[in-house]
């Protein structure tokens, strides 16, 4: 007997199949790269496997069991993403689906914002490429991800963040506009530090270090200038950048940049999130 794959409910069920699948192939991949970023140590200020950083309400467990819990999160994104025309009703549609994520984020971490960021870039993301199912280029799926970002969201609401209020104080370019402009800080410095370093015959921790220390030293963090000031940034920018051109843990001065780094942000309570929400993004598009 010969089933007729081609038939009309026959290819719609495969159609839906394959769409529920790839969703949450790509749910998974997200959430793989919040763990894999959480875990990568050591990192300056940030949680990792060895300690909470500048932290005193995160733990590395904390951070994991945040990942974990925004798998249906980016799943729903990708589901409702699969296909669709890159246009507002995308926008708003993915939106709406972030804003419940942050809820089940705050429920799973007992109100602590861990991943509040990663959610809107990895979001974004997720989306474009779900768009696109056959489109594997980090470079294209940051340019559509840019596209969705720009258009605009009626219900977004309206309350003041961190975020806005340290944009508006230092006049500095945060998330929001790193999504529009197609992920700038990823294209120009981390892809390529990352790329180098494995070119380079570097472990996979020395690559994902130096993509997160690119960022560091290039990126107007705004959770540093949430907690610090502009000569903070600066601080932590020029050790970042010190910290490459010593060829980072490779050389005696290297490791003793980072631990200068890490020392200046723990002393002070700082933290480069928003670089470890980029390089959580950045690992998302390659591996």
């Amino acid at each position: 007997m010969i089933h007729r794959l081609n038939s009309g409910a026959g290819l719609k069920a495969m159609l839906t199949m394959n769409h529920s699948a790839f969703a949450a192939s790509l749910a998974a991949k997200a959430v793989k790269a919040l763990m894999e970023e959480a875990l990568l140590t050591p990192k300056p200020g940030l949680v990792d496997a060895r300690d909470n950083g500048s932290h005193t309400d995160m733990s590395i467990d904390l951070m994991l069991a945040s990942a974990r819990a925004l798998e249906d999160t980016f799943r729903e994104i990708a589901i409702v993403s699969y296909l669709h025309p890159v246009d507002q009703t995308l926008r708003e549609q993915i939106a709406l689906i972030g804003r419940e994520g942050e809820k089940v984020m705050l429920s799973a971490t007992n109100g602590v914002n861990t991943h509040k960021g990663a959610i809107w870039a990895l979001g974004l993301l997720t989306s474009a490429r779900a768009a696109f199912p056959r489109e594997r280029d980090p470079h294209q799926i940051m340019s559509i991800a840019g596209r969705i970002a720009s258009f605009h969201d009626r219900y977004r609401p309206m309350q003041q963040t961190n975020g806005r209020t340290v944009k508006k104080k230092y006049a500095v370019v945060g998330a929001e506009e790193e999504a529009k402009l197609g992920f700038p800080h990823i294209r120009d410095e981390a892809l390529p530090a990352l790329l180098r370093a494995r070119a380079c015959g570097k472990t996979e921790v020395e690559a994902r270090l130096e993509a997160l220390l690119a960022l560091v030293a290039c990126v107007d963090d705004t959770c540093i200038l949430h907690r610090g000031q502009l000569t903070d940034l600066m601080a932590i920018q020029s050790m970042a950048a010190a910290f490459l051109a010593a060829d980072g843990l490779r050389t005696q001065s290297g490791r003793k940049l980072l631990y200068r780094l890490s020392e200046y942000c723990n002393v002070r309570q700082l933290s480069p999130g928003g670089s470890a929400d980029l390089l959580a993004a950045t690992l998302f598009l390659i591996d």
